[in-house]
């Protein structure tokens, strides 16, 4: 929490943000991994708004190197060194400090080479070092006396890897299966190589930070693939696989698509994060100043003045008001529903051939549902002592209960049931109607339709920070990945009917594509009225065949919520396709 104040507060004053970052830097080897991403997120926030501070932060940075403990850390970092060393000198300073923390190279022979002389310095501790012994001793005097020592070990024990592995943490993490850390680190050396290209016209020195820049990574291929150690998945590789062949190709087109990717793509989508974050934070201020603004002709209210009975009476009016607002969950003014609004919240509980016909108008308010039930009676006798009964599964809890009527032939009758709602996962309402017969013993019951009630209703879109959706994923618990297979033909349609449907909110600049693309990725985020939270991450591409196919995956803390999002994932698909077909 410190941290992210003292963020949001330098971040806006140019005079202290260096001295800020310096102050930071030397706190991140004392912090957890949240803390410490949240410094990299500040120092990515201001080497982008004050250029001329960029040279001094990044010098920084490179001493910091050393001590960082994560691998999110080390990611952010290596972000920052290859996008905004802008010159010669910090190319170089940023290419010593890299190399000096990954260590010697080739990685697999090196590693080979201490595991093999640790293994021998231990052998030779025990032949050398036994066991001291501890029989009697004759002393000068001719007595005898006993010695004994305490057993050291020696220090030879101790493995030079983890030596190293406390001179070179960047190394180590890669080694212990951190391949996304590899994937940022290739990358950063493929900026750093394409920034000198353009800086300097040394080719001798270009083409040998090439060579050792491809060493360094068919190194970390060759020990991530070696059989002792977890080995690689395809994406890592992938990307590895693909910065080497950029750093091997001269021609010039390749060179200049791949410049484009690496030193203005990527700073263009950070600038777009950092204006969209911008444009939000001024909307919510405006919005929060159209609320507590007063009008020019309003009259100015002295509390002072004011007798006490006048202030109770102003404040009880004033909470009333907030009460019927809140349970609404609108405005006041806006509180009349057209028509069609209410038929579609209309369900059919009975036949129509049913002695008695039941609909039920299902209306959502913030805590709880109210059935308004509608009863007909399609015979020609008076049904006596008619009840309609409810009950629920899930976190529904009933608390009003019709009272038991008399209906006429064909009449018709109205009952109202309030049921509680305390979470957003999907509930079933079901229940149904008894009345008494010809003799007094006799009842019928006729079993009602079940109600599902919309989890939409309690759900709303909501946005928050990278870094607080990356802490809520690692911590939730429940996931529910679903399989997308759709026919609509862009991605776009699908995406916005995705959105639609689940009620939740692009977190992703730019995810919103058109035609052109084939492949979209996004994280979304909803947040139910009783605090439920809800993530869900979207990696989908057309196919050669047209046909969408992908992956959905949806974390939530509690199952039935996840349970619930992941159905409204799947008949998305279903209803589009569906509606798709029918139009055709």
């Amino acid at each position: 929490m410190l941290v992210s104040a003292i963020h949001s507060c330098a971040i806006k004053f140019h005079e202290v943000a260096a001295s800020v970052v310096d102050l930071l830097l030397e706190s991140i080897p004392e912090l957890n991994t949240v803390a410490a991403t949240e410094i990299i997120t500040f120092i990515k926030q201001v080497v982008e708004k004050f250029p001329d501070l960029r040279s001094t932060i990044i010098a920084r940075l490179l001493q910091s190197l050393k001590f960082f403990k994560s691998g999110k850390v080390f990611r952010g970092a290596l972000w920052i060194i290859g996008e905004y060393s802008n010159d010669e000198k910090d190319i170089q300073s940023a290419w010593k400090a890299i190399r000096s923390n990954i260590g010697k190279v080739p990685i697999l022979s090196n590693e080979t080479r201490s595991e093999g002389d640790d293994k021998n310095a231990t052998e030779e501790a025990s032949k050398s070092g036994g066991a001291p012994s501890a029989g009697p001793k004759i002393l000068a005097d001719g007595t005898y006396a006993t010695e004994s020592a305490l057993e050291q070990v020696p220090l030879t024990t101790k493995s030079s890897s983890s030596l190293s592995s406390s001179k070179n943490p960047l190394r180590t993490l890669i080694l212990e299966g951190d391949y996304h850390l590899a994937v940022v680190l290739s990358s950063t050396l493929v900026k750093l190589i394409l920034r000198l290209s353009t800086l300097t016209t040394k080719t001798g020195l270009i083409n040998a930070l090439k060579a050792e820049a491809m060493l360094i990574m068919v190194s970390i291929l060759r020990a991530t693939s070696n059989k002792g150690r977890k080995s690689i998945s395809d994406d890592p590789l992938e990307r590895i696989a693909a910065d080497i062949k950029i750093l091997a190709e001269d021609k010039e087109l390749d060179a200049k698509l791949a410049k484009d990717a690496f030193l203005e793509d990527t700073k263009q989508a950070f600038k777009e994060q950092l204006n969209k974050q911008a444009s939000e934070a001024r909307a919510k201020e405006l919005e929060a100043l159209h609320d507590t603004a007063e009008q020019v002709d309003d009259a100015i209210v002295f509390r002072q003045l004011t007798n006490k009975d006048q202030l109770v009476a102003e404040e009880a009016v004033k909470n009333e008001l907030a009460l019927v607002e809140e349970g609404s969950g609108s405005d006041i003014a806006s509180n009349k529903e057209d028509l069609s609004s209410r038929l579609k919240k209309i369900t059919q509980l009975t036949g129509f051939t049913d002695p008695v016909y039941a609909e039920a108008y299902v209306k959502a308010n913030q805590y709880d549902v109210t059935l308004d039930v509608m009863l007909v009676n399609q015979t020609t006798e008076t049904l006596r002592n008619l009840s309609v009964e409810f009950a629920t599964l899930g976190d529904l809890k009933v608390v009003e209960k019709p009272t038991t009527q008399n209906i006429g032939p064909y009449g018709f009758h109205r009952v109202q049931c309030t049921i509680k709602v305390t979470s957003a996962d999907t509930g079933i309402i079901f229940g149904n109607i008894v009345y008494d017969g010809h003799h007094a013993n006799d009842s019928t019951i006729i079993i009602l339709s079940d109600v599902h009630v919309d989890n939409n209703d309690y759900v709303k879109p909501a946005s928050c920070s990278e870094a607080q959706f990356r802490k809520m994923w690692n911590e939730f618990e429940w996931e529910n990945k679903i399989n997308v297979k759709s026919t609509i033909p862009s991605l776009k349609q699908y995406f916005d009917a995705l959105l639609l449907g689940t009620n939740m909110k692009n977190l992703t600049p730019g995810a919103v594509i058109g035609e052109e693309c084939r492949f979209l990725s996004a994280n979304l985020y909803s947040r139910s009225a009783f605090g439920e939270d809800a993530l869900a991450n979207v990696c989908i591409e057309r196919s050669v065949s047209g046909k969408i196919v992908g992956q959905v995956r949806i974390r939530a803390k509690t199952q039935g919520l996840a349970l619930s999002f992941g159905d409204k994932v799947a008949a998305i698909a279903r209803k589009t396709d569906k509606a798709r077909i029918t139009k055709v």
